[in-house]
């Protein structure tokens, strides 16, 4: 069963759906995390992804996660001279992150994580009842 091209599509496609969900949690966590140095903030990260040829036929693709990147957008400045990290001239820094798109964008993963457990569910159903008809 092992050897199905159908497992490796599927399990690469979790693997890369895990790495993005992974990222926008990242992503998330840090949203409202702030920084009196600009150079300081945290920098969303984002996964990068590439089609890749499965079992030796260049009809069926899988997917590969090529790297993960940090975002070069700028920090957001907000003024703001009461806060304990302020720098010199009241400000502020913060990650450049719309939370309702990191929401978006992660609730879109999880169903494709959850579509791919799926897939692998029923190929491993229909694998064990093609066995089952040879008995």
């Amino acid at each position: 069963m092992a050897n199905l091209p159908i497992f490796d599509i599927a399990g690469s496609a979790l693997f890369a759906q895990s790495t993005r969900i992974n990222s926008l949690a990242s992503n998330l966590a840090n949203a409202q995390n702030v920084s009196g140095d600009p150079n300081a903030v945290y920098r969303p990260i984002e996964p990068v992804f590439a089609a890749q040829p499965v079992a030796g036929n260049p009809t069926l693709q899988g997917v590969r996660v090529l790297d993960v990147v940090q975002s070069q957008a700028a920090p957001v400045k907000r003024y703001e001279p009461g806060h304990p990290q302020a720098d010199a001239q009241g400000y502020v820094y913060a990650p450049d992150i719309d939370p309702v798109a990191q929401m978006v964008n992660l609730i879109s993963a999880s169903r494709s994580y959850q579509a791919s457990v799926e897939v692998l569910n029923t190929a491993k159903d229909l694998a064990l009842a093609t066995i089952n008809i040879n008995r």
